[in-house]
Order: C-alpha cells, then sequence, then structure tokens
C-alpha cells in the first residue's frame, strides 16, 4: 500500500493532466473593438461587426411615427434614463430591423463624446435565446447601455424558451441590468401563434389563465411599434428617396412607371420591394450603390 508521501505527488499530476484537458475559459469580451456584436451562444464570445448593414436612418420613409418613438425611447437610454424593452411587429419589409440599426448608429453619432459612452448593438439568435442569462452577466458590469436585438422573434407550439425570455426581460429574481434593453422584430404581434393559443384553451384546466400566460410575454415589452403596408405615394417616396441619396440617374417619371410595375410583380409594397427595385434601376443606369 502506498504511503501519502507517495500518493500526493500523483494525486498531483493527475490533476496538472485535467488542467490541461479542460477548455480554457472564454476571454473577457473587448467592448472597445467595436459597436455592433453577434453573440455565439456556443462559444459565451461576442463577434464584433466590423461594418454593419443598416441604411441612413433619413431614407427610412412611411414610418416617422414609429421612427420618432424608437429614437426618443432609445435615446432616453443612451443618456442613463429610463427606457422600455421594444417590440416592433407587423408586415414584412417595412423596415422593423432596419430601423433599430439605423436609430442605434444616429443616436451613437449624436451623442459621441465621454460623457456617454457609445452604445453597443448585440444581435442574440432566435435559437440562442435561452442563453439570454450568461449574455447578461457578460455585459451587466460594463459601462456602455447595451440594445440586445433579436430579429424575426416568434415561438413555435413545442418552443418553451418563451418562458425563459418573460424572466430575463422583467420576471426574473435579478430584473434587468440598467445598462440593457430588449429589443425585438416580429410578424406576430403577440409573438406565439395562435394555434398555440387555441391548443392553450382547449386543453387547460383554466383556458383564460393558460391564454394569459401566453399573452404576458409580449406584455414585457412596455414599447409597442406597428409596421403596416405603406400606400403606393408612400412606396414612390421610398424610390425617389433611395434615387437622390445614390444619385442615380434616369428619367423620373419612367422610374417611377417601372417602381410600380416591380411592386405589381412582387405583390407588396414596402420599403424593402423599393430597395430590391432601387438595385435593379441603379444596374439598369449603370450606377454602383457605394
Amino acid at each position: 500500500m502506498r504511503s501519502a508521501e507517495n500518493v500526493l505527488p500523483l494525486l498531483s499530476r493527475i490533476a496538472d493532466a485535467l488542467d490541461r484537458l479542460a477548455p480554457a475559459p472564454p476571454p473577457a469580451p473587448d467592448f472597445a473593438a467595436a459597436d455592433a456584436f453577434v453573440w455565439h451562444a456556443a462559444t459565451a464570445s461576442f463577434a464584433p461587426v466590423a461594418r454593419v448593414n443598416r441604411v441612413d436612418i433619413d431614407l427610412l420613409k412611411g414610418i416617422d411615427l414609429v421612427r420618432d418613438l424608437l429614437i426618443e425611447n432609445t435615446e432616453r437610454f443612451a443618456r442613463g434614463l429610463p427606457a422600455n424593452n421594444a417590440l416592433l411587429w407587423g408586415a414584412r419589409g417595412m423596415g422593423k430591423s432596419s430601423l433599430v440599426k439605423s436609430a442605434h448608429a444616429d443616436i451613437n453619432a449624436r451623442l459621441n463624446g465621454p460623457e456617454f459612452p457609445a452604445m453597443k448593438l448585440v444581435e442574440i439568435h432566435r435559437e440562442d435565446i435561452d442563453s439570454l442569462p450568461v449574455l447578461m452577466n457578460h455585459v451587466r458590469a460594463s459601462k456602455h447601455p447595451f440594445i440586445l436585438f433579436c430579429d424575426d422573434l416568434s415561438f413555435d407550439a413545442e418552443d418553451t424558451s418563451y418562458k425563459s425570455l418573460k424572466a430575463v426581460l422583467e420576471g426574473g429574481i435579478e430584473g434587468r441590468p440598467t445598462n440593457v434593453v430588449f429589443y425585438a422584430t416580429s410578424n406576430r404581434r403577440h409573438l406565439l401563434p395562435r394555434d398555440m393559443m387555441d391548443n392553450e384553451r382547449s386543453t387547460a384546466i383554466n383556458p383564460g389563465e393558460a391564454v394569459e400566460e401566453k399573452v404576458s410575454l409580449s406584455d414585457r415589452f412596455g414599447l409597442w411599434l406597428g409596421f403596416h403596408r405603406c400606400s403606393q405615394d408612400e412606396y414612390l417616396s421610398m424610390v425617389s428617396a433611395y434615387a437622390d441619396h445614390f444619385d442615380i440617374g434616369g428619367d423620373r417619371q419612367a422610374m417611377e412607371r417601372a417602381a410600380l410595375e416591380w411592386a405589381t410583380t412582387r405583390g407588396a409594397r414596402s420599403g424593402r420591394t423599393a430597395w430590391q427595385f432601387t438595385q435593379d434601376w441603379a444596374g439598369r443606369m449603370g450606377k454602383r450603390l457605394d
């Protein structure tokens, strides 16, 4: 039988070997590397985004009211004042995600200075919602304000991660950090499909309470911003704004006729449709969109 003196060195070597086999802890996030990041839940890391895919906020047409409401809420947050989580819901292609990214850039440009630390935009994928508590632990102690952004947020019938989101937004024991707001976009006002609510109503002992639990997720967002289909005039103003911004030549009447035909073939008038037409028209005119 080995003595304690012989066993201790052996245990030390085993412990050292296990330490070498264990994965290294992720490096501390460097939030000075960029103003925008993508959260990777698998590695608990923030990937800096050197160039965010966004448009100038002045090019977002037909959404003046919701634009002003989101900018006001976001600017208060950037100044260290109370602000609400925001749910941007409604028609596809009307600039919901573009508005979040453009508002972030616009306010950072206007509040650039030592008094207000740069606001950071962190995109979290819908599949990684369960990792929100880990993400918040990383940003809680930072001096920067953070917009956590989830694009196209919705939940299916078998998905229970919405309960985690509810707790993180308002209901958890720690609460939402004061330097964090959560912005989400969705085509659904209540984030959950109607058949999911109907199923809960038919199988629950108390149907009203079951549906209330589902609807209460949207209630965690203090600011609801609805996006609706644009009119023909608004659609053409979007096309004209893009043409002016990028100095695209060509006959304007011909451009408007082509834009209306483009929207007809697409079956929709929206900001996305206007941008897609602008790319096509710029190509016809031999103009680069730099």
